[in-house]
């Protein structure tokens, strides 16, 4: 979506209904009480910063997701969990960066993988201008959970931080959460766009996720440098999805919510 779409994030996952959303903005309806930042206008958000909410800024990816799920999945996934964790803390989602450092399936057709100096400097610009403009307590929520991606994004907060003083940060993965369910809901192998992925897709956005129900193993051993072959990963994917359901996901996403406002009760209170 280009900067000057007039659609939101939401409407991306509802039908759409021609003249509604214009309408809205132009009555001024969202304008003033929205959660979303780039929806408020320059005074509505001055008048919100002065009370510190808490400001969540969603981290995605375009990387392949196998056959059945969208490039998109992690920027979806984000957005969505964004959107009802600022609902749940009183907060304020900004805009999403949409890419991130994804070199393990970067081979995979669709996969665009930021360096993560790349990353840093943009996230950090983004950050650093958040706090320029008031905002105290942010929340960066990523997608995506590859280590060099979020070692990237913890160095733009920390540089953050130092350079504004009162700024506090806190820097994770959902599928910190989502994994803690492996074992559980899941065979403990489960991993990208496998049977918990896919089930929270399906939950989240079920129109993006397509038929086939891939099963694929992963033999790339954490201590050999590099990315994974085609032999040790044939298939942007690890696990098997076929038992995956929106049931599921649903349950994982209540999950994720539960430890995300635990999290930001515990790390970011007002």
């Amino acid at each position: 979506m280009t900067a000057s779409s007039p659609f939101s994030t939401r409407d991306r996952f509802l039908p759409f209904r021609p003249g509604l959303n214009t309408l809205a903005r132009s009555q001024g309806v969202m304008s003033r009480t929205s959660r979303r930042l780039w929806e408020l206008d320059s005074r509505s958000f001055e008048r919100r910063v002065r009370s510190n909410p808490l400001v969540i800024l969603p981290i995605g990816a375009l990387e392949a997701h196998g056959p059945h799920l969208p490039l998109g999945a992690d920027q979806i996934q984000a957005e969505q969990t964004a959107l009802a964790l600022a609902d749940r803390v009183d907060g304020l989602v900004a805009p999403t960066v949409p890419y991130g450092s994804a070199p393990g399936a970067r081979r995979f057709p669709g996969t665009v993988s930021l360096t993560m100096g790349q990353l840093e400097t943009h996230v950090t610009g983004v950050l650093s201008e958040l706090a320029r403009s008031g905002v105290r307590r942010i929340l960066v929520l990523s997608g995506h959970g590859e280590r060099g991606h979020m070692a990237a994004l913890r160095e733009a907060a920390d540089e953050t931080m130092q350079a504004f003083t009162g700024v506090r940060i806190v820097v994770l993965c959902d599928y910190d959460f989502v994994y803690e369910l492996r074992g559980k809901e899941s065979p403990a192998s489960d991993g990208h766009a496998g049977l918990l992925e896919t089930s929270r897709v399906l939950a989240l956005a079920p129109e993006s996720v397509g038929s086939e129900r891939p099963v694929v193993e992963y033999h790339h051993s954490p201590f050999v440098p590099g990315s994974p072959t085609p032999d040790d990963w044939p298939e942007s994917v690890i696990g098997d999805t076929r038992p995956a359901s929106a049931e599921l996901g649903a349950r994982v996403q209540a999950y994720v919510l539960d430890r995300l406002a635990e999290t930001v009760r515990t790390l970011l209170p007002a």
